[in-house]
């Protein structure tokens, strides 16, 4: 099941997406809290914007060095456990949002990941246990500043920023997150493609890891780690985020002064 949260211009609601990607069905309410139940009413997705098909309320997770390749590429050695750092959710946009390129930062990077989203109030999870807590599976692009995120040692600046983690298309109820495969397209060329089983902690050990840190709560978000292949973005680039289960996650690059025109 693929729901979708969008606009018509109005308020932000939800809706079921069919199989091709093409309608959307309204449903009332939000679905990480009530009952899904259709309005009746469809409209095209082509008609709709599609905004971010979560807002965290309480944080986003994000796991660095995940896939040995791309610990690899950056110098680094896997790490011997979940690495772990937080997103403020004022960072989430929507497919088709602008990534709005900082000035005090000279080399911004993708990097096309899976994102999970936590349905239910957990904590001290269980590895055996972590399915149930798991609402569905979306898209990110855990945008980064890398020439901070060198500088200052930590990353909460560097991945931070506003419009630096998009989220998309929509959210994916049925996905088997062991055997699904992430590819990153730069203006059209493949830039990074892995499949989900390399990544060193799978997504049943990043969530027992992870609650028994923080109490993790309804809509929250963990970002799975990025496979090899990160680069940097020029203003006015497209970079393209696909999860073939999903579908794919759009955003252009835009520097800081066309950012208000976009």
């Amino acid at each position: 099941m693929r729901i979708a949260r969008f606009t018509t211009g109005d308020d932000p609601m939800f809706g079921l997406v069919d199989g091709a990607g093409e309608k959307i069905a309204e449903i009332t309410g939000d679905p990480l809290y009530t009952k899904i139940e259709l309005t009746g009413t469809v409209h095209q997705v082509e008609d709709v914007r599609l905004l971010a098909p979560v807002i965290p309320r309480s944080k986003i997770i994000g796991i660095g060095r995940n896939y040995a390749d791309h610990a690899k590429e950056m110098g680094n050695e896997v790490p011997a456990e979940p690495l772990m750092f937080l997103i403020p959710n004022t960072a989430v946009i929507g497919p088709g949002d602008p990534v709005v390129m900082p000035e005090i930062s000279e080399r911004v990077d993708y990097e096309g990941e899976l994102a999970v989203v936590i349905g239910r109030m957990c904590r001290d999870v269980s590895p055996e246990e972590a399915k149930k807590v798991v609402f569905g599976y979306t898209i990110s692009n855990d945008v980064t500043a890398r020439d901070l995120q060198k500088s200052d040692g930590q990353w909460s600046r560097a991945k931070g920023f506003d419009t630096f983690c998009p989220l998309g298309p929509w959210v994916e109820t049925d996905l088997d997150p062991a055997d699904s495969r992430v590819t990153t397209r730069l203006d059209g060329e493949v830039v990074q493609d892995g499949p989900t089983s390399d990544m060193i902690f799978g997504v049943a050990e990043l969530i027992s890891h992870a609650s028994r840190a923080f109490t993790l709560l309804p809509g929250d978000v963990i970002l799975t780690g990025t496979p090899e292949g990160v680069g940097p973005v020029k203003a006015g680039q497209r970079v393209e985020v696909e999860v073939p289960e999903i579908g794919v996650l759009a955003n252009t690059y835009v520097a800081l002064d066309e950012s208000d025109d976009a």
